[in-house]
């Protein structure tokens, strides 16, 4: 069934501590570099601000980038928060990409801030933004669509490139718009399992056929550890529940090495609380791994993955992609 779905990647730009950006954004680049020669389907940045450890902040720069660095895997946002950012100038980004570089420009969209509070008054000073989320969707069809003769405001580029856009959520919200609009859907289960059963079903069960799509397009987001055996999965994976614990207390999210134990690292209560985040993560061998997405795919009829990978070292993320890969063509 996997030699069916195709593989995608979800890209924070994950950086350590001691690490200069130039370094982190070099190490993504070989990264996407790698995906596609492996033929993973997309390769996604997702936007984030004010986040230690997480340089993906400048979401359409890094697109551009990744897009000229690449060959054939498709390119895009994963996605692009949507209240921080003018809607006209978001068409003219995503239309300037996909003029560049035809055919491989994704837009994916989301309507949370993609940062803290003070954060996101930084970003945009109206705090009402995302309750204009859906009118602002139906504005950026309108601004990638082909003209309609008599709109003032038109996005050169962007007007008549039809940037496919996607809509991403963790709750029900962006899947009932997503159904409503008839446009593809991604859940994020990297970090947010609790409405995955409820928000697929609400998708599949809503969906409106549109000039889009005639059916049901969905995409589910999951943490993946992949690594030769499931003991050594389990050691790399201790990277990623650092991580979350420390998003949780509020600390920088740099990568840290992998620990032989977590014990005295966290209280049992962080452990329930990250354990609770990390859920959904994908974490084991070539076998394992091969077992809990053929479970995940038939329960939930995935039409698409895409996998975050936060491994410490850059040689065991690319060596996951291998795996993924052979697990997908077995």
């Amino acid at each position: 069934m996997l030699s069916t779905i195709p593989f995608s990647l979800l890209e924070l730009v994950p950086m350590q501590q001691n690490a200069s950006v130039t370094q982190t954004l070099s190490n993504s680049t070989q990264y996407a570099q790698k995906a596609d020669q492996l033929g993973f389907n997309r390769f996604w940045l997702a936007e984030h601000h004010n986040m230690p450890g997480i340089v993906c902040a400048a979401t359409s720069i890094l697109i551009g980038h990744i897009a000229g660095q690449t060959e054939r895997i498709r390119v895009g946002s994963g996605g692009i928060m949507l209240p921080n950012h003018s809607t006209l100038v978001v068409a003219e980004q995503f239309g300037t990409l996909d003029s560049l570089y035809p055919g491989r420009i994704d837009l994916g969209l989301g309507r949370a801030p993609g940062s803290d509070n003070i954060t996101s008054q930084a970003l945009n000073s109206d705090p009402q933004r995302a309750q204009r989320f859906p009118e602002e969707v139906s504005e950026l069809q309108r601004l990638l669509g082909p003209y309609n003769g008599n709109s003032a405001v038109r996005a050169i580029p962007g007007e008549d490139t039809n940037v496919p856009i996607w809509l991403l959520g963790s709750s029900l919200f962006s899947a009932q718009l997503a159904a409503q609009k008839g446009l593809p859907y991604v859940f994020a289960g990297h970090f947010a399992p609790r409405f995955l059963k409820e928000a697929a079903s609400l998708y599949r069960r809503e969906f409106k056929p549109s000039a889009t799509l005639d059916k049901p397009y969905f995409m589910l987001a999951l943490p993946v550890v992949a690594a030769e055996t499931d003991q050594q999965a389990e050691y790399l994976s201790t990277t990623s529940k650092q991580r979350v614990l420390a998003l949780m207390r509020g600390q920088p999210l740099w990568l840290k090495p992998p620990v032989d134990s977590m014990s005295g690292l966290w209280t049992a209560q962080e452990k329930a609380q990250v354990e609770n985040f990390l859920s959904l993560s994908v974490i084991g061998g070539p076998t394992s791994i091969k077992h809990k997405l053929d479970i995940i795919a038939k329960q939930l009829a995935v039409d698409e993955f895409i996998f975050t990978n936060d491994l410490y070292d850059n040689q065991d993320r690319q060596r996951a992609l291998e795996i993924l890969i052979s697990v997908k063509e077995q």
